[in-house]
């Protein structure tokens, strides 16, 4: 997929074609917002709900080792997404690092497989929120279709994206809090009794793997995934304050903390459940071990668990919605999809179409699939599907990071834009070879092929473009956030600022 081509050397600061549309509200958010974005897109309470069981079936009592050494793998990945970050700042993300790093043609599939990862992840949770509030009303007596509350929820998401992404930012930031809370409270109360046989360090021993070796590399497939989500900051570089900083930095932190709160509320499941055999069989056959755990700890903390697993749902949900509207207001704004998706509202600052588009695509995939497959089945098909869909992504953004800076106009680190980048890939080669073998089960064991399918289709069409339309390719990734001139009005108001006080 890569494109011997390079895209054209474009500076940072290049100018917007002439008929480009007003741009997104510079300076909405700064550094807290962006670790918010990619801090409540990775959902703490639901990955800490539904994946330690998985990661326990193969890593057995050495799950938070296996968590551990997810998050130094994904701060790997992430280095050469937060290298890309700092140097083009655009809403364009992924789609404007690959296309100016790699080629157009690359850059093309990357807006397309993007697509695939975001827009299908907003249906996925849209559905899980249907379910998941479905049961637990159930369970206090209260009975209410997932339709309903699935289209309520992608109302609001709706409503908080039209209103600017301030406003998301800030309920994201709440649901997040509110989601950790209760799940660290419930992790302190199981380590405070001493979970089932008292404390041990024996969850961070990789002897205690249940499959050894290859029961680390196996668990690690859904310890990776559970942080797939971090990259969600880079589509604010035109709406963050200081982005070449900023969002980076954003990335970073936002790994580093949702790292440490999977590794010490999945020390409190293990803990909880005990490191025995059987009780590490006990902790993988739970479909739900920290609502146990609640019930067996801590009844009274019931009904803030299933809220703040709705609280966790609903902020990836908005947060997802917001990073493909903005992957697709920059693919509009360059031409490869409709110009009017790139239309900002002067008043809002958003491109309510796109958001419109956007709203009404993921409600029409979660009732014709949540209704055809049911809604856990529909978030399952999904996720698995944007998982082999945003993978690629990271193994191209790499390669663009190794190429970007390996032009002679720029200094090249051979541990940061050469070894970290070529690690980056291969760690990632990891899940996707535990997804695929062993064989699963129908449909996910036609899901891989399904994508590349896809792939061959957005490379045959970016190769008919760039014979035919040159021109529209020649284009992508040109449009940047402004951040020198940002950061130039910075430090020319902080020079006034110093002077009247000098004064």
């Amino acid at each position: 997929m890569t494109d011997s081509a390079a895209a054209p050397a474009a500076s940072a600061s290049s100018p917007a074609p002439p008929d480009a549309p007003t741009g997104l509200k510079r300076g909405a958010i700064g550094l807290g917002g962006a670790v918010v974005m990619s801090a409540a897109l990775m959902g703490p309470a639901v990955s800490v709900y539904f994946n330690p069981q998985l990661v326990a079936a193969q890593a057995g009592a050495a799950t938070p080792f296996v968590f551990a050494l997810s998050m130094v793998a994904s701060l790997i990945v992430a280095n050469g997404i937060m290298e890309m970050a700092r140097e083009l700042p655009s809403a364009g993300a992924f789609y404007t690092y690959v296309s100016r790093g790699v080629g157009p043609r690359a850059g093309f599939v990357t807006g397309g497989l993007m697509f695939v990862a975001y827009a299908l992840l907003v249906p996925a949770e849209l559905a899980l929120m249907g379910s998941y509030a479905h049961d637990v009303l159930k369970q206090h007596g209260i009975d209410v279709p997932w339709v309903a509350v699935s289209l309520v929820a992608a109302a609001a998401m709706t409503l908080l994206s039209v209103r600017g992404i301030a406003g998301s930012i800030k309920t994201a930031l709440i649901m997040f809090s509110a989601e950790v809370a209760v799940i660290l409270v419930l992790s302190v109360v199981v380590l405070s009794k001493g979970g089932a046989h008292g404390l041990s360090a024996e969850p961070f021993n990789p002897a205690r793997s249940l499959h050894g070796v290859s029961g680390i590399a196996l668990g690690m497939v859904y310890g990776v995934l559970s942080f797939i989500g971090f990259e969600a900051a880079a589509t604010l570089g035109e709406e963050t304050r200081n982005p070449r900083r900023n969002v980076p930095r954003g990335l970073g932190y936002s790994l580093i903390l949702v790292g440490a709160i999977y590794i010490f509320c999945t020390y409190a499941e293990t803990i909880g459940f005990g490191t025995g055999d059987g009780d590490v069989a006990e902790l993988a056959d739970d479909p739900s071990p920290f609502v146990t755990l609640g019930q067996t700890f801590a009844p009274w903390l019931n009904l803030l668990i299933g809220l703040a697993g709705l609280s966790s749902i609903f902020a990836v949900t908005v947060n997802s919605n917001n990073g493909i509207v903005r992957i697709l207001f920059a693919m509009g704004r360059e031409g490869m999809l409709p110009r009017r998706l790139a239309r900002v509202s002067p008043k809002l600052g958003t491109p309510v179409t796109t958001v419109l588009v956007q709203s009404g695509f993921a409600v029409v995939v979660t009732l014709l699939l949540g209704l055809w497959v049911g809604p856990f089945n529909t978030y399952a098909y999904l996720g698995a599907i944007l998982t082999f869909g945003i993978i690629p992504v990271y193994w191209l953004t790499n390669i663009a990071c190794m190429r970007f800076f390996r032009a002679p106009s720029r200094r090249f680190n051979p541990l940061r834009h050469g070894v970290l980048p070529m690690l980056g890939i291969l760690l990632m080669v990891i899940p996707v070879y535990g997804s695929v073998w062993p064989v699963p089960a129908a449909p996910y064991n036609w899901f891989p092929y399904a994508v590349l399918a896809y792939i061959a289709v957005l490379t045959t069409t970016a190769w008919v473009l760039g014979r035919r339309r040159p021109e529209l390719l020649s284009r992508t990734g040109e449009v940047l956030a402004g951040a020198d001139e940002d950061e130039a009005a910075e430090a020319t108001a902080a020079a006034v600022t110093t002077k009247q006080a000098g004064a």
